[in-house]
C-alpha cells in the first residue's frame, strides 16, 4: 500500500524543544514588528510626547490633550497597554507612560528617543512590492520611493550627530576647532537637509561651508534652516556627485565630512576620490559610517544589526543598484571602507569609536601625515 501524498516522515535529530523555542521567538518578532509600527505613529501623532507631560489620564483626556480623535487613541492605547509599553489602571480607565520609559519614546529626550528609529519599519514597508520585484528580477528602488527617508534621517541626525558635535567629534580631530575658528572652507557631500553643515555654520561664523546632496527637497528644506539660523556663511546645492572625481575643484576644501553617506551612492570611489581632488593637502576628511564588520558571522553579534541589515536591503543597497551602482550596502565593513578611502588617496586614516555611539566608525582620513 503507497502512503498518502500528504504523509508526514519522522526528521531525524528533530528538537521538538528547539522547535518549540523557535516557534515562541517567532511569536515575539510577530509582536514586535506590530509595536514599531505602532510606536511610529505614537511618535508622530505627538502622544508620546503628551503622555510624557501627563499624569495618568482617559483616553479621552488622551486624546484631547493631542488633539487627536480619541477612537483611535483608545485603540493605539490597547496595542500599547498589552505590548507593556503604557500602564493601564482599569478601576479609573487611565493611562500612563511611565517617566523611565518617556525617556526613550519622547522628544523630550533629545539624544535617546528610540521612537524616532521606529519610524524606519513602516517607511520601508512602503517599498516591499519593490523590493520583492528585485529579488525577481534585479535592480534597484530609486531614491524618490521613499517618502519621508530623507525626514527620519534628519530626526535620525538631529539626534544622534548634530548634539555630539561640539563635545565629541570635533575633538577627534586635533587642532580642529581652531582651524574652524580662525576660518576655513567645509564641504558636506550627501549633507541632507543639513542638520549637521547648518550647526557648524552656526558655531563657526568665520569659517565658509557648503552642503551638497541629490534631493531638491532636502536641499530647499537645509537652506530655509540656515536662513532661520541667520547662516550667512553656509551655501547648499542640488548636485549629483556620482562624476565627483572629475568635477570636484582641486584643493578647495580644507575640511571635508561625509555623514552616514558612502554606502549607498552609485559610485562610492567615485565619490572618495573626487573628495580627495577637492581637499588640499593639509586637509582632512571625516567620515561617519555604520560600525559594521562586512561579515555576516561578525555581526551577528551587533546590538541593531537586524535592523541595520534590513535598512540596507530595503533602502542603503537598492537605491544605489536602481541606478546602475555598485550597491555596497550599509553593512560595507571597516576593512572595506579602509581599502576604499585608502585608493582614493588617502595615506593616513585613523579609525574612531564614540562611548555614546555603538552604531558608527568615525574615520579621520588625512593625504598624508602633515597634521595642522
Amino acid at each position: 500500500m503507497s502512503e498518502p501524498a500528504n504523509a508526514v516522515h519522522a526528521v531525524p535529530d528533530f528538537n521538538n524543544q528547539r522547535a518549540d523555542a523557535f516557534t515562541d521567538r517567532m511569536v515575539d518578532i510577530l509582536n514586535a514588528g506590530a509595536l514599531s509600527l505602532m510606536i511610529s505613529i505614537g511618535h508622530r501623532t505627538g502622544l508620546f510626547d503628551t503622555l510624557a507631560v501627563s499624569g495618568p489620564s482617559t483616553s479621552q483626556g488622551i486624546a484631547d490633550r493631542a488633539g487627536l480623535n480619541e477612537r483611535y487613541v483608545r485603540e493605539w492605547l490597547g496595542a500599547m497597554t498589552v505590548g507593556s509599553v503604557i500602564e493601564h489602571d482599569p478601576d479609573n480607565g487611565t493611562y500612563h507612560l511611565p517617566q523611565e520609559y518617556a525617556a526613550s519614546l519622547s522628544r523630550a529626550s533629545p539624544t535617546d528617543n528610540i521612537a524616532v528609529f521606529a519610524q524606519y519599519i513602516p517607511l520601508l514597508g512602503t517599498v516591499e512590492d519593490d523590493i520583492v520585484h528585485c529579488f525577481q528580477h534585479g535592480g534597484g528602488v530609486p531614491y524618490e520611493r521613499f517618502g519621508r527617508f530623507h525626514e527620519i534621517m534628519a530626526e535620525d541626525s538631529g539626534q544622534s550627530v548634530v548634539p555630539a558635535l561640539e563635545d565629541h567629534i570635533l575633538p577627534l580631530i586635533p587642532g580642529l576647532r581652531e582651524r574652524l575658528e580662525r576660518g576655513i572652507r567645509v564641504l558636506d557631500a550627501g549633507c541632507g537637509r543639513g542638520k549637521a553643515i547648518n550647526k557648524l555654520a552656526s558655531l563657526f561664523p568665520n569659517s565658509r561651508f557648503t552642503g551638497y546632496d541629490l534631493a531638491e527637497e532636502a536641499i530647499t528644506l537645509a537652506r530655509a534652516e540656515a536662513r532661520e539660523s541667520h547662516n550667512a556663511n553656509v551655501n547648499f546645492e542640488v548636485r549629483d556627485l556620482t562624476t565627483f572625481e572629475h568635477s570636484a575643484k582641486p584643493a578647495s576644501f580644507e575640511l571635508i565630512t561625509t555623514f552616514d553617506a558612502v554606502h549607498d551612492q552609485s559610485n562610492p570611489h567615485a565619490l572618495l576620490r573626487g573628495i580627495r581632488r577637492a581637499l588640499t593637502e593639509d586637509g582632512v576628511y571625516l567620515a561617519q559610517d555604520i560600525k559594521g564588520s562586512g561579515h555576516h558571522h561578525l555581526d551577528q553579534n551587533h546590538p541593531i544589526g537586524p535592523l541595520l541589515y534590513t535598512l540596507s536591503c530595503m533602502h542603503c543597497m537598492t537605491v544605489s543598484l536602481a541606478n546602475g551602482g555598485e550597491g555596497l550596502g550599509a553593512m560595507w565593513g571597516r576593512e572595506k571602507a579602509l581599502a576604499y578611502f585608502r585608493e582614493a588617496g588617502f595615506s593616513h586614516i585613523e579609525v574612531h569609536e564614540l562611548e555614546h555611539d555603538f552604531q558608527n566608525y568615525w574615520y579621520v582620513c588625512r593625504p598624508s601625515m602633515t597634521v595642522t
